[in-house]
């Protein structure tokens, strides 16, 4: 396995309002003089991680990372079930990144970012080229309605045991539906306990359909009650909106990269969010680079994805 850059901690950090009452969590790593990055992580409702940082030169970027609206260090936190989701959305986020980048006296930097950080980074990218330097995205998810229905039915047929066990984690009644929705409204459910069953069973589902490997082994975040809650909750939120963007219109606009260098890193094997995704794109985004790693599924941790990831950024530090 490839060594990522040594662990380094932040040299500044804050808490940006961005409206509605939320307050967004944000820090800078590496050398404050150096080429800015924007990292933009997953879930949604991941939160950014220290892990994160590792993948870019210390001594040549000025890396920005935070927590998108809800999650992480960010307030408030959408695991209290009374903070209401109306103003979460990713127009919403794309305004935040926005606003961060003014806020840090940036000109134009690079995007990095993975699973339902490349959902928002093109949605940010094609709505602010001008921002932009180069792209590296990983784990290409579109977010679409119908990358939804095969996440959450579809890709049962890969995993039929535990998708049985999602499936009835929501009354009879509803199982031929929308189980999205379905868990979005378990989730608001007066009772802390349905709440609370129904994280526990969305996120159980989250970590099966990660796995490529009989030795997978469980994401140990899903334990902490308060992670788990915000998670299901922003995801389900997300998801049964199809993020708030019409079907396909990241592909369909990719035109407006033209221009900006991108590196576009999938597993070859990645059911969660499979392969076409990203070949389509890089379809409608000449400047793009696809990179498919043999035997690597969704995440940046098989052999191969971080290598991949590792030389985009050190390529792209010299530009």
């Amino acid at each position: 396995m490839v060594e990522l850059y040594p662990p380094i901690e932040p040299y500044d950090h804050g808490r940006l309002d961005v409206g509605d009452g939320n307050l967004v969590y944000w820090e800078t790593c590496g050398n404050p003089d150096g080429k800015p990055a924007v990292v933009l992580h997953g879930g949604p409702g991941s939160g950014c991680t220290p892990g994160w940082r590792r993948y870019f030169d210390p001594a040549a970027y000025r890396v920005v990372l935070f927590d998108q609206r809800g999650c992480g260090r960010s307030t408030p936190h959408v695991s209290d079930p009374a903070v209401d989701l109306a103003t979460n959305t990713t127009h919403h986020l794309v305004a935040d990144v926005e606003r961060l980048r003014e806020r840090l006296g940036i000109e134009r930097w690079l995007v990095f970012g993975g699973s339902w950080g490349s959902t928002l980074g093109l949605a940010y990218a094609e709505r602010h080229p001008e921002r932009v330097s180069e792209i590296i995205l990983f784990s290409i998810a579109l977010s679409t309605r119908r990358d939804v229905e095969w996440i959450t039915r579809a890709v049962g047929r890969i995993f039929p045991a535990q998708w049985a066990r999602f499936r009835d984690g929501v009354p009879a009644g509803e199982r031929d539906g929308s189980l999205v929705d379905a868990y979005a409204r378990l989730l608001h459910d007066p009772d802390p306990a349905v709440r609370d069953r129904a994280a526990r069973d969305w996120c159980a589902w989250e970590d099966s359909h990660v796995a490529i490997r009989a030795d997978h082994r469980p994401d140990p975040r899903y334990d902490d009650p308060v992670f788990r809650m915000a998670f299901a909750r922003l995801v389900t939120h997300y998801w049964r909106h199809a993020a708030w963007l019409e079907e396909d219109v990241l592909v369909r606009k990719a035109a407006r990269l033209a221009g900006i260098p991108g590196v576009l890193v999938h597993g070859r094997l990645d059911v969660s969010s499979p392969p076409d995704s990203a070949w389509r794109l890089a379809q409608e985004w000449p400047e793009a680079e696809l990179i498919l790693v043999d035997e690597a599924g969704h995440g940046a941790g098989y052999p191969g994805q971080a290598e991949a990831l590792l030389a985009a950024t050190a390529r792209f530090a010299a530009r």
